[in-house]
């Protein structure tokens, strides 16, 4: 079931996610929930706070950058309780989007390299070393369910000069072929 994205603006969106135990209801359908919400809004990646959710959840599927990077070809993993252990490496830009925030893009600096220990949808515990593209949307959709977002990491000049257009997108003005869920407005779209 496609679910609404909430927007830029709602609370929930900066509120820390709590670890959830195996046994947390209706687990396997929310996974897939995601994954079908996410490839409907033709994002790479979705958080559960994005979808109302402040639990340790989200989910990745790489694949549409695999001709950037060939081995992100089967890239698709979900990700729960996940630990950011380290980042190392020389910074470096990249332009990104989400999908609570439609029509904003900014090159957001982040670590080229990462280490991270999560379970999977089995509940099989993994630590991995990963690097590229699959570090940076991980690491993109990890500050999601650490309560924070790419508008975060802007300089106090460019996030006032994108103010409205954020401002516009609590309210539900901004126009997305995908079903949202707007906190200013209190509607759904």
């Amino acid at each position: 079931m496609k679910l609404p994205i909430i927007s830029y603006g709602d609370p929930i969106l900066k509120r820390k996610g709590e670890a959830i135990e195996k046994d947390y209801p209706g687990l396997q359908q929310l996974i897939a929930d995601m994954f079908e919400t996410m490839y409907a809004a033709s994002g790479v990646g979705l958080a559960a706070p994005q979808i109302g959710r402040s639990i340790r959840l989200f989910v990745i599927d790489a694949s549409p950058y695999e001709e950037d990077e060939p081995g992100l070809a089967d890239f698709k993993k979900v990700f729960i309780n996940a630990q950011l252990l380290d980042e190392e490496g020389d910074r470096w830009l990249f332009n990104e989007g989400c999908l609570s925030i439609p029509d904003v893009r900014e090159d957001i600096s982040r670590y080229p390299t990462i280490r991270i220990r999560y379970v999977d949808e089995n509940w099989v515990e993994h630590e991995e070393v990963l690097d590229g593209l699959a570090a940076r949307i991980i690491q993109h959709e990890y500050d999601h369910i650490e309560g924070k977002l790419f508008t975060d990491k802007l300089s106090p000049l460019r996030k006032a000069m994108i103010k409205s257009k954020l401002d516009s997108i609590s309210r539900g003005q901004v126009d997305v072929d995908y079903k949202m869920k707007f906190p200013a407005s209190k509607r759904k779209r």
